[in-house]
């Protein structure tokens, strides 16, 4: 049995073959000070089947990265983009690489026209029918002055075309890809990476969250997180909100076949005292009622039953569904004729998950399926474990299957937390770092491979004495202030 290494931001892809896979490759570990980070090129594979992992070892993969994403895209797994941080020095990619599931073998693409810049967190997807990869968005920084950085988030979309003969007929390995401009139309998000996309039938895909970085200044940067959901249309680059219409009541259900009942009543007492002329006359335009009424039902009915999202949608804006409670919407309102957003009478506030990035989310019988995220407050990275569904058919409410844990796991724990338990050696009344770290060296080192062992992590003798002094350092400030 092989053992998976602790990986973050890496990219998984689940594949039906051999009784179920999960795909991953790279990602990026960062120590719990966030000074140092852990970049991998290694791929895995875990087998839903026999429930174990195996590391695949194939030669002229892509460097080690994290932020990139992976589709699979007929026998291919498809790699792109991604950066590396050394805390010295960072560089974003916006290289293509495929593994084939058939050999076991890594190819650098070669590809040709006018594609993405250099960048990580794009949004991915395969058009499977069609062959093709899209790509939009994503985020990338560069260095405009020593110790100062640009971050730009990136709103274009591109497409990835297969073009000219395969190495192998019966295979899919086109020998060169095409990079294309894909124009952009409809109700389009505000500019945002880390959002989550699952794909649907018709070349759709479902697109949730995400965050965007205002810079304060210089040195400090706010993330603005997001809860809202989009449709796109794969093919055309076309965006739609898409929003909740809410379960109808039982109750106004019940008060309206109630009113109706009444007013039909009222007509009949009506018919009784009218003569055999106004009798007569009175039939006539109680037919022409009981017509408009059958017709407005029809009506009714129809709206009721559109659940397709392949039908053409308007984009009037009507009153508010939901509300999101941390940062700016791009629009919060109602699309008139999209399925599952029908004009309502009053306002309707409906559940929405919280603002997040990085949520895993999949879609199985038209039901989509979000779990977990991030999300920051303060200066504190939390994980989310939540669990929600939502029928896309219907797109009436999100259910909850596992509610929030008020117990959610800081990733970025401060050293006191790391440290929590530990007979931590006193530092000396003026006592400088060099001589209290040779003094309790051999401390840090302990707790330094602790904690590379509570992670499942095989890391260097250096390695493990960078990060004891890392510690120590950190412990060591915190201290003397």
């Amino acid at each position: 049995m092989f053992v998976m290494l602790s990986l973050f931001f890496s990219q998984a892809v689940s594949l039906h073959q051999d009784g179920g896979q999960l795909w991953i490759f790279g990602g990026e570990f960062a120590s719990p000070t966030q000074s140092q980070f852990y970049h991998y090129k290694d791929l895995w594979v875990y087998s839903l089947k026999g429930k174990v992992w195996q590391e695949i070892r194939a030669p002229g993969g892509p460097s080690s990265r994290s932020g990139h994403r992976m589709v699979c895209c007929k026998k291919q797994l498809i790699v792109f983009g991604g950066f590396h941080d050394n805390i010295r020095d960072y560089k974003y990619f916006n290289d293509v690489y495929a593994f084939n599931l058939d050999t076991y073998a890594w190819a650098k693409l070669d590809t040709s026209g006018f594609g993405p810049s250099p960048r990580s967190g794009v949004i991915m997807a395969a058009l499977q029918d069609q062959q093709k990869i899209l790509i939009y968005g994503g985020y990338s920084k560069e260095r405009i002055k020593k110790d100062v950085d640009k971050g730009t988030v990136h709103t274009d979309m591109f497409m990835l075309t297969p073009e000219g003969k395969t190495k192998n007929e019966d295979e899919w390995q086109p020998i060169k890809w095409k990079w294309s401009q894909v124009k952009q139309s409809g109700c389009r998000p505000s500019p945002r990476c880390g959002m989550s996309l699952a794909t649907i039938s018709g070349n759709k895909g479902l697109i949730y969250g995400g965050v965007f970085d205002q810079e304060e200044d210089d040195e400090q940067i706010e993330g603005v997180f997001f809860n809202d959901l989009f449709t796109l249309d794969l093919e055309k680059g076309k965006w739609f909100e898409t929003v909740l219409r809410g379960k109808k009541s039982v109750a106004v259900e019940k008060k309206k076949r109630r009113k109706k009942k009444e007013e039909n009543e009222e007509q009949d007492e009506d018919f009784e005292m009218e003569d055999d002329d106004e009798a007569e006359n009175g039939m006539e335009d109680t037919h022409e009622e009981m017509k408009k009424l059958q017709i407005d039902k029809m009506e009714t009915e129809s709206e009721e039953s559109v659940q397709n999202i392949d039908k053409d949608i308007k984009n009037d804006v009507g009153d508010s569904i939901f509300t999101v409670t941390v940062g700016p919407q791009t629009t919060s309102s109602v699309i008139q004729n999209q399925p599952g957003a029908e004009a309502m009478d009053e306002e309707t506030k409906l559940f929405v998950p919280s603002c997040r990035f990085g949520s895993l989310v999949a879609v199985k019988d038209n039901i989509l399926y979000l779990y977990g995220g991030m999300c920051e407050i303060g200066d504190k990275l939390l994980t989310y474990a939540d669990f929600y569904s939502l029928d896309v058919h219907k797109y009436d409410e999100w259910n909850i299957l596992i509610p929030p844990d008020d117990k959610m796991q800081v990733y970025d724990e401060d050293i006191e937390e790391l440290l929590e338990g530990c007979d931590v050696p006193s530092i000396d009344e003026e006592e400088e770092f060099k001589v209290y770290f040779e003094r309790t060296k051999q401390f840090w080192i302990e707790q330094s491979q602790k904690y590379f062992e509570n992670e499942n992590m095989k890391v260097s003798k250096r390695t493990v004495e960078k990060f004891a002094k890392e510690m120590c350092q950190e412990y060591f400030s915190v201290k003397s202030k």
